[in-house]
């Protein structure tokens, strides 16, 4: 996957189908991010750089709740690509 604005442009494109709005506020993330999901908001830290944006999108992505059906056919193609990823990023983690 590309580290470019058009991927995180994707990404973010990908909550906000799914009925989430996504905010890029300063604070003091821990984890680079902060999930509302009663008002399905994402707050992305604002400082971080391109990359870890991608990345802090990536990491959530998987945590919150999102219809597949609701989203169109590209971003269904990437949403079960960052599915993947994810699996697979867990299963070498426990192996490890």
């Amino acid at each position: 996957m590309k580290l470019n604005q058009h991927t995180l442009n994707q990404l973010e494109s990908i909550l906000e189908e799914g009925g989430y709005v996504v905010r890029y506020e300063r604070g003091t993330f821990q984890s680079g991010y902060c999930i509302l999901e009663q008002k399905k908001v994402v707050v992305l830290n604002k400082f971080l750089s391109l990359e870890g944006r991608i990345q802090t999108v990536l990491d959530l992505l998987p945590q919150v709740k999102i219809d597949i059906d609701l989203l169109t056919d590209a971003s269904q193609r990437l949403y079960t690509e960052v599915l993947a990823l994810a699996a697979a990023k867990e299963i070498a983690a426990k192996a490890a």
